[in-house]
């Protein structure tokens, strides 16, 4: 999603949409905010294309790449000017820290970050500082089990019946599969958005009956954790706008860990049933 502050900023449906972005920009512009791939539809934005359309009209361009990490994308060098993470979630990985970065490679907006930094006093913690440090030193590897087990969990959801649609990008029948492909390296991210038939009965039975799947809102640690838009993360949103974006009610998001693949599988299987 593109956003800025208001009264100045539009939002868009999609920024994966060149067009609709670049249609979106005002005279007061200032800044375009895209997250890749986005929560909880998993769709992929063409960073390189939007850095090119903000930096013609002289806006800042900055990325969430939280789902995808450092380990498979980096938006500063496709022309992003600031990247921002949840380092709760795959930085930190293990689901004990909560924190948050904005990277840039710009000493003048460095500077400019490290002011308000200073000013506000958003400073971490030495024990999260320690815990974060000790995260990155297996992000890579984590990354790589998070990335393996999705693929094979998406593949497996896509043939039962059950389920009416799956969304992952590494997947050929994904959207933005060619752009995933072309920015991203080394796997897909352990995210996977899957749709049941048969709506909220079907997707709430789902839910209870996972048992290695914990039920929770977070994301990107070791552990398996599964959630249901419409009624947790995005429930303050009004359900025909939910709708609308693609949020159905028997839509369902997992955050798959680095458990045993065929354990996982298994888990599903039985809550499908």
């Amino acid at each position: 999603m593109m956003s800025m502050a208001a009264p100045i900023g539009r939002s868009i449906k999609s920024s994966s949409d060149l067009d609709a972005t670049e249609a979106a920009f005002t005279p007061k512009t200032k800044m375009v905010w895209i997250e890749t791939p986005t929560n909880p539809l998993l769709k992929v934005v063409d960073i390189a294309a939007v850095a090119r359309i903000g930096k013609a009209r002289g806006a800042i361009v900055c990325v969430d790449n939280t789902f995808a990490t450092p380990v498979l994308q980096n938006p500063l060098s496709l022309g992003a000017d600031i990247v921002s993470h949840s380092c709760t979630k795959y930085i930190g990985g293990h689901s004990d820290v909560i924190g948050g970065v904005l990277i840039t490679n710009s000493d003048e907006l460095g500077e400019r970050l490290h002011y308000i930094q200073n000013a506000v006093g958003a400073i971490s913690a030495p024990w999260d500082c320690f815990l974060l440090l000790r995260s990155t030193k297996t992000l890579h590897v984590r990354v790589q089990r998070h990335c393996e087990n999705a693929a094979k969990i998406a593949d497996f959801l896509a043939q039962q019946s059950q389920i009416e649609r799956v969304i992952y990008p590494g997947r050929t029948d994904h959207p933005q599969h060619e752009v995933a492909k072309k920015q991203m390296r080394g796997g897909y991210g352990g995210m996977i958005t899957a749709t049941l038939k048969g709506g909220l009965p079907a997707a709430r039975n789902f839910l209870e009956r996972v048992q290695l799947f914990s039920l929770a809102e977070s994301l990107g640690g070791v552990e398996s954790l599964i959630e249901h838009p419409a009624i947790m993360t995005h429930a303050s949103i009004d359900k025909p706008l939910r709708e609308a974006l693609g949020i159905s009610d028997g839509l369902v998001r997992f955050s798959v860990g680095i458990e045993d693949v065929d354990d996982l599988i298994a888990d599903i299987a039985e809550a499908l049933g």
